[in-house]
């Protein structure tokens, strides 16, 4: 594909060669070039397409990487990367080996800072922007793009509180396109669509009693407008905020209709935007469905049941509930701090709450976890959507802390269920009524092709149980990584194999028998192996002076990039392959 504009683009200085004339053409290009390659290699698209003219407008009136540019979040910054020198490499995006489907600094001196969760890059920006006053850079701009589902978040509002008392040159643009992954919600939600419909409003409003120049809100996707605006901002010194209007998805029809699936789409037809066809073989279902069909199926019976999401309707399944009992489902919005502490209000009060967060965005509501829930041992029920490895959404998502920092914390029951049968049944354990606050974490994907609508059994607390006899040698595993213990120990013939389940409490009546039975030992997890399941065998074996061999596989002291779930799994040993080859060592 011939892009007579684009092609002339490796960086930001290239693109300032153009006239302003010649930029709605290159947008057309751009959007173009993004669409037709995330059409086969996939990845984010509707949040990109959004911002093209912004993207182009910005590289256009600011002198980056001088000049410091935060996307928030980074879901919308293929255009960014483009135009910054990563055009030839564009088709690694998300890969093994390749480019980052996020802004990442050691990937890009044009990435000011690397970005992947929401709502950071106000604070970011104004931490440069302190920096850069302090050490006298006083003409450096600083500059952060926010959503308008991201700004709702308390941490974008405590920088934004804290911005407006500064004076340093800061400028925040809202990328107000009503939608997040799931369309965005809460009463800023509601005010910002009354600005964007009364004039008096926006002269009026909440930004401006925070002390910020506030203009808009203009047509994001009229570069004109948008040169002009930036124009004059970059002339005016302290925090600023600019509020632009766009669409989702802009310039792929689908993309605009439906901008909640092509968030990210997976393969698609580039010209007419048809979702590429879904195979006719039969495929286990998604544990997040499992998730969701699961409790809409136990809220019939059990009023007391609550749902809550930040942000993550669609993502955990828990629109399933919404749509058959929309007063007890919650999406709070992106504020995991305030969905953990809502949960525990409601545990307080006899109700059942159902608390679903990703296991990496979890970690933002870590103190809440600590102090609000488990110290007053309040039976909140966390679902840990995306546990373990993730894939191509890289270092930023992966769940493999999630064993460690909830293994930490006393009263928390930790759970994996190996397949989508154990996750039904201990969503159905859990309501029934627990003593203690359990975190069930699952994996992203699909679970294995079995009965997984048998009647609900009751699991109980702390137990695990032995999947394959053997006299050599024992794995022990957690969760669904045991599929790659199953298919390894097909070629190993005298190895045991033990589903532990609880990584707490531990089944320290089956471990003795494992200690006392074989003197080899191996433990794998999905998970970082500091502090997490492997540990806590150790230290069970330590406890109890066993000096059994035990050898922990897991994921390395390190971040895990981005790749395929097989690819990261071969990288870190803990593929089936890898299993045989490491267990055959041990021989």
């Amino acid at each position: 594909m011939i892009n007579a504009l684009l092609d002339r683009i490796q960086s930001p200085s290239d693109l300032k060669k153009l006239s302003q004339g010649q930029l709605p053409e290159l947008a057309k290009e751009l959007r173009e070039f993004i669409i037709n390659v995330v059409a086969i290699k996939q990845g984010h698209l509707g949040a990109s397409l959004g911002v093209v003219e912004l993207t182009i407008a910005l590289h256009y009136i600011f002198n980056t990487p001088n000049d410091l540019l935060i996307w928030d979040v980074g879901h919308q910054a293929y255009g960014h990367k483009i135009l910054t020198g990563r055009k030839d490499l564009f088709d690694t995006n998300r890969q093994l080996n390749g480019i980052s489907g996020f802004p990442k600094i050691s990937e890009s001196s044009y990435d000011a800072f690397g970005v992947g969760h929401s709502s950071t890059s106000i604070s970011a920006a104004l931490g440069m922007a302190i920096a850069s006053s302090l050490k006298g850079e006083k003409e450096k701009h600083h500059i952060a793009v926010i959503g308008d589902a991201s700004i709702a978040s308390g941490m974008a509002f405590e920088a934004l509180n804290h911005a407006g008392v500064s004076d340093v040159n800061l400028l925040i643009i809202l990328n107000d396109n009503a939608i997040g992954i799931d369309p965005s919600v809460g009463a800023l939600k509601e005010y910002l669509t009354k600005v964007k419909q009364d004039k008096s409003l926006a002269k009026n409003n909440i930004i401006r009693a925070l002390n910020f120049d506030y203009s808009g809100p203009i047509d994001g996707h009229n570069i004109d407008h948008l040169l002009k605006e930036l124009a004059r901002l970059k002339n005016k010194k302290g925090p600023k905020f600019l509020h632009i209007i766009t669409t989702k998805g802009k310039g792929l029809l689908k993309a605009e209709e439906d901008q909640v699936k092509y968030h990210a789409p997976g393969k698609f037809d580039a010209v007419t935007g048809e979702l590429a066809p879904r195979s006719k073989k039969i495929v286990p279902p998604k544990y997040q469905d499992v998730f969701g069909i699961t409790i809409v199926e136990l809220a019939r019976k059990n009023k007391k049941i609550i749902g809550i999401t930040p942000a993550m309707l669609t993502g955990s399944s828990l629109k399933m509930m919404l749509e058959e009992f929309p007063e007890r489902t919650f999406d709070v919005g992106i504020a995991e701090q305030h969905a953990v502490t809502l949960a525990a209000g409601m545990a307080s009060q006899g109700m059942i709450p159902f608390c679903n967060i990703y296991s990496t965005f979890l970690q933002r509501a870590y103190d809440q976890i600590i102090h609000d829930v488990a110290l007053q041992n309040l039976p909140v029920i966390f679902c840990l959507d995306r546990a373990g490895l993730v894939g191509e959404d890289g270092a930023t998502h992966h769940g493999i802390f999630d064993i460690t920092y909830m293994r930490a914390i006393p009263n928390m029951i930790v759970f994996a269920p190996r397949n989508e049968l154990e996750l039904r049944n201990i969503l159905y354990t859990a309501q029934l009524g627990i003593k203690h606050p359990i975190a069930i974490r699952y994996p992203r994907g699909r679970g294995e092709l079995i009965d997984w609508k048998k009647p609900f059994t009751r699991i109980e607390i702390g137990t695990g149980y032995c999947l394959q006899e053997g006299k050599d040698a024992a794995i022990l595993s957690i969760g669904s990584i045991g599929k790659n213990v199953t298919k390894a120990i097909a070629e190993l013939p005298g190895v045991a194999h033990y589903d532990i389940r609880f990584i707490k409490p531990l089944d320290e009546k089956l471990l003795h028998q494992i200690c006392a039975n074989f003197k080899k030992i191996i433990t794998i997890e999905d998970g970082v192996k500091k502090g997490g399941f492997g540990a806590a065998v150790l230290e069970f074996a330590a406890k109890h002076y066993y000096t059994n061999t035990i050898k922990v596989l897991g994921i390395e002291d390190s971040f895990t990039e981005h790749g395929s779930i097989e690819e990261l799994q071969k990288i870190n040993g803990i593929d089936p392959a890898s299993i045989v080859k490491y267990v055959k060592s041990l021989q």
